[in-house]
């Protein structure tokens, strides 16, 4: 049995996911928490959005540390205010 996926955990696979680099276990762990997780699934869809407009996916070792950190605080305020 495979461990589930946190939302962290997604959100540091969802670059992989979308280029369809995870392993078939991966990827049935990213879509299993999906199903389960709104919060996530509007995240990848607002991912998605934002490739489909730059052309271009923004990248974990692209963003400086201090990006990253905000951006992954931003996410958990918005995650659980939605909840």
């Amino acid at each position: 049995m495979s461990v589930e996926l946190t939302c962290q955990e997604l959100v540091e696979l969802v670059t992989a996911y979308l280029e369809e680099g995870l392993s078939a276990r991966d990827r049935d762990r990213f879509e299993r928490h999906l199903s389960y997780c709104p919060g996530c699934v509007t995240y990848v869809e607002q991912i998605r959005e934002t490739v489909r407009l730059t052309g271009e996916q923004a990248r974990e070792e692209t963003l400086a540390p201090e990006a990253r950190t905000e951006l992954l605080a931003a996410f958990r305020t918005w995650k659980h205010a939605a909840l």
